[in-house]
């Protein structure tokens, strides 16, 4: 059943809970990317200016010790968000009490109230019943519009939700739409490039994709698990020896569907190389580690993608922080560019993170706001802040 929208909400006069990705990088008090915040405007902006009068949750960096909420304060966001749209913005230090009650009190229409870190309250992650009541309190229904946390049942994504009438956010409502295509209903041939670190990070992803896609293309660190398990030397590249057997598993499944590097970019120190080279996958010598895909890869790679309506991407090729690693996201991000017809998606987290910093975001039909949300609904489960939202009447 399709999920219910905030266009199905009588929102006029009411008070609207939004649960929103507000979690962006900052430094020294200045937000350094508010693509978060942007993303959230359209759903923010539709509500206020049909009447609605909006509190905003959201949480921001980890909380792990008392200096930790200094540290990620969401003031700065108040400040933003208030730059980005005309609404008034009033901020609220507190997660709750008296001065969140005054405010949230006096609101006029289409107004709005962002209020403290959701992650101070430490009930928020438990979903504690009465955290999740007690907000429930402050609003008239909820609204879900953050898809970076649809996959953590927390007070502030499924508890509220479930006491409240509750709709998808605009933001939801096309990640949704987007994921839920490639993955149930694609355009064939439908290509999935996965990369990352590990492969135990990805191992119901990888499962899923032997599945449902036509190729899955590996690279990243745990591209070496791979090539150790077909009995290749690896260096000092990073290797999970106990994700072997199933890298094995997962190459007898996918013969002629998993498509693996033939060949690696390695130095001979991380921070600090003094000699960068290329070698056969298999063949890396003590002392060296796996830091990217050759050449040899990347054409076979975008030989693999010629003629793909569907791609779906999640996890660089190798460690493209780093200029002189970064060639094989280039140039997957060159050829996925250059795909004429077809719907290039990619899955949230480094990958992003690869194509935003590389200036090639433009040039996809779609970039999930959520890294480990998308990982899970690539792996086909069911995401609890989705599943808290209600079906179309």
């Amino acid at each position: 059943m399709p999920k219910a929208t905030v266009k199905d909400l009588n929102v006029t006069g009411k008070h609207v809970i939004v649960r929103v990705d507000f979690n962006v990088p900052h430094k020294d008090g200045v937000i350094t990317d508010d693509n978060r915040i942007r993303a959230a405007l359209p759903t923010i902006n539709y509500l206020t200016e049909n009447g609605a009068k909006v509190l905003l949750m959201s949480h921001l960096g980890k909380i792990k010790k008392e200096e930790d909420k200094i540290k990620n304060d969401m003031g700065i966001v108040a400040a933003r968000l208030q730059e980005l749209q005309s609404a008034p913005v009033t901020f609220v230090k507190e997660t709750r009490g008296e001065a969140l009650e005054k405010a949230v009190a006096e609101q006029t229409e289409g107004s709005i109230v962002l209020m403290q870190n959701t992650r101070f309250e430490p009930g928020e992650t438990k979903n504690d019943p009465e955290l999740s009541k007690y907000w429930a309190s402050l609003g008239d229904m909820f609204v879900l519009d953050a898809f970076g946390t649809a996959h953590r049942a927390h007070a502030s994504t499924v508890g509220v939700s479930e006491l409240l009438p509750n709709a998808a956010g605009f933001l939801i409502e096309k990640e949704l739409e987007v994921l839920g295509q490639a993955i149930n209903d694609p355009k064939r041939p439908l290509i999935a490039i996965l990369g990352g670190a590990k492969v135990s990070s990805k191992i119901g992803v990888i499962e899923n994709l032997l599945k449902i896609a036509d190729k899955v293309l590996i690279g990243g660190g745990m591209s070496y698990t791979f090539a150790y398990a077909n009995g290749g030397e690896v260096g000092n590249s990073l290797l999970e020896k106990d994700q072997v057997d199933l890298a094995k598993k997962f190459m007898e499944e996918g013969k002629g569907k998993l498509i693996l590097p033939v060949d690696s970019v390695i130095a001979n120190d991380f921070d600090n190389p003094t000699e960068i080279k290329v070698v056969d996958t298999g063949a890396i010598p003590e002392g060296f580690e796996g830091v990217d895909i050759g050449p040899k890869t990347v054409e076979l790679f975008k030989k693999e993608l010629e003629g793909a309506k569907t791609v779906v991407w999640n996890g660089p090729m190798g460690v493209f922080e780093k200029a002189e690693f970064a060639n094989g996201t280039i140039e997957i991000c060159k050829a996925l560019a250059g795909l004429e017809g077809a719907t290039t998606i990619i899955g949230g987290g480094d990958s992003a993170s690869a194509a935003k910093n590389l200036g090639y975001a433009d040039q996809f039909s779609h970039i999930s706001t959520g890294g480990g949300a998308s990982l899970e609904f690539m792996e086909g489960k069911e995401l609890p802040g989705i599943a808290a939202i209600q079906d179309v009447k």
